[in-house]
């Protein structure tokens, strides 16, 4: 199917304005108009995906300039655009902000590389004829960017939007495309990462349809349509042809992954990567199931809060000793933050009163991940490789047919969102990568090599710059074949 409509950028001024819940609607109501939405979101990000995939029921995929190259960026957009009627993308934080000075990797930035007209979504409480000289700077500051319309948010009442609406009428052209009102059945568990994760809401759907319903009599679904379908996006057009079809590839490689209310944060162009190399991917929940399957041949441990659910996880025993066992025997296994803190001896929170406690996990790293209460690490993380790496890109790349194409330093980006850091580490670690920004385990290694297990606090992301899913799979099988 040609393209023939354009991404939307929700926006912001600055975070916490409601974007997210504001998307959240957006999805869910287009969607229940018959139409087939594709949804995006800025990252580095787990949380905010989760809600978006559940509210459009279809995978949201990630853009990050970190890790991403603009080309890449077109080419991912332009082959889920041509498969759905309408996209949204969610920025982070506000319209102008990011880490560059010149703004290189801004909300911005993705809006003008994709050519999305940007709809901002506007915190009203306590404005009223200041609204004017926000909207008028945030179009003068970057003629390139077409603001296409606001989303009043927040309202005190139908008084306070008329005066809004009213001020906007007078000294602007933006145009108001919906009035959102203070609504209790609006606000959504938030977490020291954001939001509560949709995976771990027993109401996340029931939440979703309110949350859809609300937006859907507030805000004026068809003159988005309509924005959206204004004018063909060129730069996308012009990218669809680079596009290379992808052969589906028998798979050769049990691989479990564990998905439930304590480990969920996958990017689903990670797991579509691990298919893609020959995995057949392999649910498990470690709260409900006895055991691990039979007869895998390796295991995938994603981020999530473990200690959110740390009775339960203590209380599945047998799982845990499966894994443990698993582990301990060679089965080839990669872990992420919350994956990392499970497979720790224990993990300890602060309780209210002061008091710690400390709860037994799988045991299969020497060492006690502890809770804190600021981000011991959070953002943005540099590494590159040592010689313990177990499934090496180097490796990799001199293989026929495979390469990192936009790895040109030998280092890989990636990124960190973790409130725990290890201790009492009773034994010699091995290391699989060596910090240049970032936190890691200690602030100058990362990723802990025993047996066929990498654990990292690293969260990766299979892009052009580290095709990890492909070498995982690799290892697998070069592990599984060495050992028959």
């Amino acid at each position: 199917m040609p393209i023939s409509a354009n991404p939307l950028f929700i926006s912001a001024a600055h975070k916490s304005s409601g974007k997210t819940t504001v998307t959240i609607g957006l999805l869910s109501a287009l969607k229940n108009k018959g139409l087939s939405v594709q949804p995006f979101k800025k990252g580095p990000d787990y949380i905010d995906p989760l809600w978006h995939g559940s509210a459009s029921g279809t995978p949201c995929y990630t853009l990050d300039f970190n890790t991403m190259s603009h080309d890449e960026i077109l080419q991912l957009v332009s082959r889920k655009l041509s498969t759905c009627d309408i996209s949204l993308i969610e920025g982070n934080k506000g319209l102008y902000d990011g880490l560059d000075l010149d703004g290189s990797n801004s909300n911005a930035a993705i809006a003008k590389l994709v050519d999305a007209p940007v709809i901002l979504v506007l915190d009203t409480r306590g404005m009223t004829r200041g609204i004017a000289p926000l909207l008028l700077g945030y179009q003068a500051f970057d003629p390139g960017i077409n603001i296409a319309g606001v989303i009043l948010n927040q309202l005190g009442g139908s008084r306070h939007e008329s005066k809004l609406r009213a001020v906007i009428e007078h000294y602007t052209d933006v145009s108001v495309l919906g009035a959102v009102h203070k609504d209790k059945r609006l606000e959504i568990v938030e977490r020291h990462l954001g939001l509560m994760p949709s995976n771990e809401d027993g109401e996340a759907q029931q939440k979703i349809t309110d949350i859809g319903a609300i937006i859907s009599s507030q805000v004026d679904l068809d003159k988005i349509i309509e924005i959206s379908h204004l004018h063909s996006p060129k730069h996308l057009k012009s990218s669809i042809k680079s596009i290379a079809d992808t052969q589906a590839v028998t798979p050769q490689i049990r691989l479990a992954y564990i998905n439930d209310s304590a480990f969920g944060f996958y990017y689903p162009g990670d797991l579509e990567a691990l298919e893609a190399a020959g995995a057949k991917l392999i649910q498990v929940n470690s709260l409900t199931d006895k055991q691990l399957p039979e007869n895998i041949d390796g295991l995938f441990i994603g981020g999530g809060f473990p200690e959110e659910r740390l009775n339960e996880l203590h209380a599945n025993q047998s799982f845990r000793e499966s894994v443990r066992k698993a582990i301990d025997n060679g089965l080839p296994a990669y872990a992420e933050c919350g994956g990392l803190m499970y497979l720790c001896r224990s993990i300890i929170t602060n309780q209210a009163h002061g008091e710690q406690q400390q709860i037994e996990m799988a045991g299969v790293i020497p060492a006690d991940a502890k809770m804190e209460e600021t981000p011991q690490g959070r953002g943005l993380i540099r590494f590159s490789e040592t010689s313990l790496m177990p499934w090496p890109a180097a490796a990799h790349n001199n293989i026929p047919g495979n390469s990192n194409t936009d790895n040109t330093d030998g280092t890989i980006s990636a990124h960190e969102f973790h409130y725990s850091h290890l201790i009492n580490i009773t034994e010699p670690l091995n290391y699989a990568y060596k910090i240049h920004r970032g936190s890691g385990i200690d602030g100058r290694h990362d990723g802990i090599v025993y047996k066929n297990l990498l654990a990292c606090y690293a969260h990766l992301q299979d892009t052009n710059q580290n095709h990890w899913a492909k070498r995982f799979i690799q290892f697998i099988h070069h592990s599984k074949n060495s050992t028959i």
